[in-house]
């Protein structure tokens, strides 16, 4: 038994499915996964047991499935990588610090967030299989000379999750490939953090998110967008502090309608980052067991069922 053991030990750090585990395109019945912890990636069903690790060494963050599954992208030592679904063939793409990546609906292209020529956030795009980036976000940054490249990630992070959540940069590509959420944009003139919807074509943006500044007396943050697959919600993490204590919010997800601008609260207290299974479930990241688990969430009733000790879910949608 113990040879059998240290068999399967072998296997799943070294990225061999275990069985009970399907690869995307074995995998017609459930949606992939995966989802960070401890620095490693995972990958597993979202029903079932089994899971797969992805890497060994710990510093990843940030898995993105790519459409259809063969790649995924994330960030290592703050610079964007790239690796078969398998885990083999890492590759990194980017020398400038990066965060969040999102993949274009084709393929061919990652958004990315880093520093703009204004001096905050902006979003850029890379070739999947590498090069020169070019910006996106801002649109009079276009045009211009890209920034030195900033000094990637040291020292600690901050303590707290609410800290942590503050500053991430997670973009969000839509499924249609017309628009990238993300934090910041324009309106960082006049709010003190906010979150916007950039055309790429065009380069303009709509601030679906804002908090402090102009009018507005709250202090918080809108980050971590994701899109549902038909493009129709797109959902957020994001945190409050109000005038008085009845209007603060802790940590919680929003759902937004870009059609109606109407927005709800969904999930738990304390859950972030919403991948979408299907119009009426996610998976989030939540507390369970004094630890951050990946969560099944009901959409409509707030049903919450732990899936995967981790966080930062990322979902390949099912074959139908």
């Amino acid at each position: 038994m113990q040879g059998m053991k240290k068999i399967s030990t072998v296997l799943a750090m070294t990225g061999v499915a275990l069985a009970g585990f399907a690869s995307p395109a074995e995998a017609a019945g459930a949606s992939q996964v995966t989802y960070v912890r401890n620095g490693d990636i995972y990958v597993s069903r979202s029903t079932g047991t089994a899971e797969t690790r992805l890497t060994t060494g710990g510093g990843r963050s940030r898995p993105q499935w790519a459409p259809g599954g063969k790649q995924i992208a994330y960030l290592k030592g703050g610079q964007l990588w790239t690796m078969k679904s398998d885990g083999s063939a890492a590759r990194r793409l980017t020398t400038r610090a990066a965060a969040g990546p999102s993949w274009s609906p084709d393929g061919k292209w990652i958004a990315f967030a880093s520093l703009s020529c204004t001096g905050g956030p902006g979003v850029y795009r890379i070739a999947a299989t590498g090069g020169n980036a070019e910006v996106l976000f801002p649109r009079d940054c276009r045009e211009q000379d890209l920034p030195d490249e900033p000094a990637l990630p040291s020292g600690r992070a901050p303590a707290s999750l609410t800290e942590r959540l503050r500053t991430d940069d997670a973009v969000a590509w839509s499924p249609d490939g017309t628009r990238i959420a993300f934090r910041g944009g324009d309106c960082d003139s006049t709010y003190d953090a906010c979150l916007s919807v950039g055309t790429v074509a065009t380069g303009g943006e709509q601030t679906v998110a804002a908090y402090g500044g102009g009018s507005l007396q709250n202090r918080g943050f809108a980050v971590v967008p994701g899109w549902r697959a038909d493009g129709r919600k797109l959902a957020w993490t994001a945190y409050q502090e109000g005038e008085t204590a009845a209007q603060n919010e802790p940590v919680h997800l929003v759902e937004y309608d870009p059609a109606t601008r109407v927005k709800r609260t969904v999930g738990g207290v304390g859950d972030r980052e919403l991948a979408y299974l299907d119009a009426t479930h996610g998976l989030a990241t939540g507390q369970y067991r004094g630890h951050s688990w990946v969560m099944t969430v009901g959409l409509a009733d707030g049903s919450r069922t732990p899936l995967r000790e981790g966080s930062q879910p990322s979902v390949l949608a099912a074959k139908r």
